[in-house]
């Protein structure tokens, strides 16, 4: 197929990215990362994501999804993410087969002093088929992980996610066809309870993915969902981690790009709740390459879940001397869009295109020193086929004040140009706008001391 050609084509330029994100999305930038699992383990977070590839030529369905191992990556400000590394492959599982590159969506846990990685795969085998579900352990949030020689008896399916209650009881999700649930033992590794179907979601389209977890004494049970064409994200309330869980709302709305599939995960971080989930930012021709977001969630009083609006800025506070990518925007006028910039290449990234005078973005969250220093440097990825005039701001709520401007010289390639502008102290958010000129194009600022 020719978009797995491109993909294949451009994929050795994911290597030449930098795995720090500074929390704009999608945050991981070096390779494709899906189905992102976050839990928090000592004071981090930890993101435990499946890892889709292109194709390999081993592989004879170039046009679905394809996994063969698993990363986990951690972070203190959710702005930089360090990845540890490869914790299991296909490979590594005994009972896997070895080439079936069906390394799906994953969870990790922690209970009596060991990390717990639940993962599902085909196993092998004459005449084996489906998903199984295994584990691997670890004394490390971030590995070694050692895989046991055999899946969990009696967990045919895809997409585990474990629940452990205050009370110390963990319990399994995953889905087949629905989505089922289960006591596990205490060792973690064997079913306690024989499996409960939930019968109480929609009973038309596609469900799958499960996430639980529990809040103010309420069990929340969240799930993708093909309403239509598309999976949504939706989610279902319970008094009991079995059930039964009323269907409650939509947590996200479908991808307004075609992407099919979601997969997400709901953690709390420092007093904050956060969606993780997943997008096919870097593969625009090619939904089976996904890579993961975050955005905030809320809670009304209720305890219903707010709608999560899809960003581009992400979250977490952007120290001022890091690169800022403008076109990873929180607002923006009409008249300022944003494209790749290069169609056939998207893990180039993206630029903002303003179209005539008064159009501009908004970034937000920016940490500048808490004492102005009076003057920065400004370098600008810019370029204006017939020049232009830009202007800098910084802006706390409806304070607004003016940093200075960049001109622009007329050339159809990119131009770093430096500007010297007034300091900023303390959190901001900065807007950069066109002030003449009938075009420009941005791809990023730096500012310096």
């Amino acid at each position: 197929m020719k978009n797995i050609k491109s993909l294949l084509s451009f994929s050795s330029l994911l290597l030449l990215l930098s795995v720090n994100a500074n929390g704009q999305n999608p945050i991981i930038k070096d390779q494709f990362t899906a189905d992102p699992t976050a839990r928090v383990f000592e004071g981090k977070v930890y993101l435990y994501p499946s890892h889709d590839i292109p194709a390999p030529s081993d592989y004879s369905r170039k046009d679905w999804f394809c996994m063969e191992d698993y990363h986990v990556y951690s972070s203190e400000n959710l702005m930089d993410w360090t990845d540890h590394g490869i914790i299991v492959s296909q490979e590594s599982v005994p009972w896997v087969a070895p080439k079936s590159y069906s390394m799906w969506a994953p969870d990790c846990v922690y209970k009596n002093g060991k990390y717990y990685f639940y993962f599902p795969s085909a196993p092998k085998g004459e005449g084996m088929r489906g998903f199984g579900v295994g584990v691997a352990t670890s004394d490390k949030p971030y590995g070694p992980f050692t895989p046991e020689e055999a899946p969990i008896k009696g967990v045919f399916g895809i997409d585990p996610c474990v629940l452990v209650d205050a009370d110390g009881q963990s319990y399994i999700y995953w889905s087949a066809g629905g989505i089922s649930v289960a006591k596990l033992k205490d060792n973690m590794m064997e079913l306690d309870t024989k499996p409960l179907r939930i019968n109480t979601l929609p009973k038309k389209g596609l469900i799958e993915g499960p996430f639980a977890f529990q809040r103010n004494g309420k069990y929340y049970l969240t799930f993708p969902w093909v309403r239509e064409n598309i999976e949504v994200l939706a989610y279902a309330m319970s008094d009991n981690p079995m059930g039964p869980f009323e269907f409650t709302g939509i947590i996200m709305d479908e991808s307004p790009t075609g992407c099919w599939t979601n997969h997400h995960s709901i953690v709390e971080y420092n007093g904050q709740w956060y969606l993780f989930y997943h997008h096919n930012d870097y593969s625009p021709k090619f939904d089976k390459n996904r890579s993961t977001r975050i955005d905030s969630l809320s809670f009304n009083a209720d305890g219903t879940i707010q709608k999560v609006i899809r960003t581009e800025r992400g979250v977490g506070v952007h120290q001022y001397a890091k690169t800022i990518e403008i076109d990873r925007f929180s607002k923006k006028s009409d008249n300022a869009a944003i494209e790749y910039i290069n169609r056939e290449i998207p893990t180039l990234g993206w630029k903002v295109v303003f179209s005539k005078p008064e159009a501009w973005v908004s970034y937000n969250s920016v940490q500048f020193p808490e004492k102005s220093s009076g003057k920065l440097n400004l370098t600008s990825k810019v370029k204006s086929e017939k020049g232009a005039t830009l202007q800098v701001w910084s802006q706390v709520k409806s304070d607004k004040k003016l940093l200075g401007e960049i001109k622009v010289p007329a050339s159809t390639e990119w131009q770093n140009i430096s500007s010297s502008v007034k300091g900023s102290k303390g959190l901001q958010n900065i807007v950069l706008s066109m002030k003449e000129g009938e075009s420009a194009e941005v791809d990023n600022i730096t500012f310096a001391e």
